[in-house]
């Protein structure tokens, strides 16, 4: 009787994986061309019309070159498997999955144009021949009604030379004016967003484009943001290196491991900007001394006028406080959750290097807490904080910082800041900071400014630069 069960059951397995396999549908691309059977353009046309999950086969060795998007429009799952070839877009979308479906793809590269500044733009200024939309590398466009979680995996993935975000995944129905953090705008589903990424690099993106990202999850509605990067490199993109936006109710959990996010957010280049600041580019005043009308307006007639910050705040009587103008930059890696939910992040052996603003720069507004685990990690060079952690409304914030080098930031090597009520419990281990800071030469801040009670617990670490506390006891 035993064995006739477990024959019994070896026969259901196999069929069972048997109709598991038939489910799934294989189209092999054999062609470098643009259009015809064996093409990627045939594949993803054919794989859109299944009412299975697809695997598309990459056998061609050739280069492939599209002239308009490979725009998945099916609602199965999508398998793409190469082995090293490039598939090479004018300035499109080069890969687009317009319903949300799932997508993973392995050993592809995707590459635009390339040499894009924001004097050479991918929406058609200053440039012939090119569309007027600026390209994506990677775009998975989420369903307004779409549940469940939307999953793509990457890996060995390259992304170069487009002029929009490299990879992008929207769950957002205004699409690239979405907007981020507390600011942002839009709705979405209900539907999470899960990114996993395996040895993908994106290089060159971005750089056609204001807020153009090497990486960017904009989730809305009820969803959370799930990211998972290992061996991975964001470099020289016009914007942020990685941005997650997580702008409604939800939480974003980020695990990064031996990955580098370095030379990003020069889109806005300063040193061709510096040019169109007004010469009095900021101020404060008393009351009654100078009305709104006579400080300098908005910036107009430079490369890229969505550049320039210009900040104001008046008095109750209407007449300026004070006013700043700046240049916006962008981080190596930035997380805004700006609705109800934690932010939860974990980052092993990386690299935050050269970024124009902060290397790291988290946010967490509204309802929720922050926790927060950096481990052997470099933040140098950066132009401003090294590592800043920001808790901006009832939540508190628990850190660990353990093998830490933060050196050379034009800003604050380490930042954890508790703006309203909420607690800091903070523990630095093994950590060296020194030359951060170029006015105040502060190693680590550490702030609690509002009902809440902040420690910072300190060992075997060596903070050259000194601190700088508010509300917070070192220990």
């Amino acid at each position: 009787m035993k064995n006739l069960l477990y024959i019994t059951t070896l026969f259901l397995l196999f069929n069972l994986s048997s109709i598991s396999a038939s489910q799934a549908k294989t189209i092999s691309v054999t062609s470098p061309d643009d259009d015809g059977y064996g093409t990627f353009r045939y594949a993803i046309n054919k794989a859109s019309e299944s009412k299975k999950p697809v695997t598309i086969k990459v056998k061609t060795k050739k280069t492939i070159i599209v002239g308009d998007s490979l725009d998945y429009k099916g609602l199965q799952p999508l398998t793409i498997i190469g082995s090293g070839q490039v598939v090479r877009g004018k300035n499109v979308d080069i890969l687009k999955v317009s319903n949300g479906a799932d997508l993973s793809v392995s050993d592809l590269s995707f590459v635009g144009i390339g040499s894009y500044n924001i004097k050479r733009k991918g929406t058609g200024y200053g440039m012939n021949n090119i569309d007027a939309k600026a390209g994506k590398g990677i775009f998975v466009d989420v369903r307004d009604d779409q549940t469940g979680t939307v999953n793509v995996n990457l890996k060995n993935v390259r992304v170069e030379g487009v002029a929009n975000h490299g990879i992008h995944i929207s769950d957002c129905n205004l699409a690239d004016e979405c907007g981020s953090g507390g600011g942002g705008a839009g709705e979405g589903s209900s539907a999470s967003i899960n990114v996993v990424l395996d040895n993908v690099t994106v290089f060159d993106a971005g750089n056609g484009k204001f807020d153009a990202d090497g990486l960017r999850v904009d989730e809305r509605g009820d969803g959370d943001i799930n990211f998972t990067a290992s061996n991975s490199n964001f470099l020289y993109v016009g914007a942020d290196g990685v941005e997650l936006d997580e702008g409604q109710k939800g939480n974003v959990i980020a695990n990064v491991t031996n990955s580098i996010f370095s030379n990003n957010g020069a889109y806005c280049d300063p040193k061709l900007l510096k040019a169109y600041m007004p010469a009095e580019d900021e101020g404060e005043f008393e009351d009654n001394q100078r009305a709104e009308n006579s400080i300098p307006g908005k910036i107009k007639g430079s490369p890229d006028d969505g550049c320039f910050e210009r900040e104001v705040e008046l008095y109750s009587s209407g007449f300026v406080k004070e006013f700043e103008f700046g240049i916006d930059l962008d981080d190596g890696f930035d997380i805004d959750e700006a609705g109800p939910g934690n932010l939860v992040v974990n980052i092993d052996r990386s690299r935050i290097v050269g970024n124009l603003d902060e290397g790291l720069d988290f946010d967490e507004e509204n309802n929720g807490d922050m926790f927060l685990q950096i481990k052997n990690t470099l933040a140098m060079g950066n132009t401003d904080d090294g590592i800043k952690n920001s808790e901006n409304d009832g939540g508190s914030i628990i850190a660990l910082f353990e093998g830490i080098n933060s050196i050379e930031n034009g800003g604050k090597g380490i930042v954890v800041e508790e703006e309203k009520s909420g607690d800091i419990q903070g523990f630095v281990q093994g950590t060296f900071t020194r030359e951060n800071d170029d006015s105040d030469k502060t190693g680590i801040e550490a702030v609690q400014e509002d009902e809440g009670m902040g420690t910072l617990k300190v060992v075997s670490s060596t903070i050259v630069d000194g601190y700088d506390l508010e509300g917070v006891e070192l220990k």
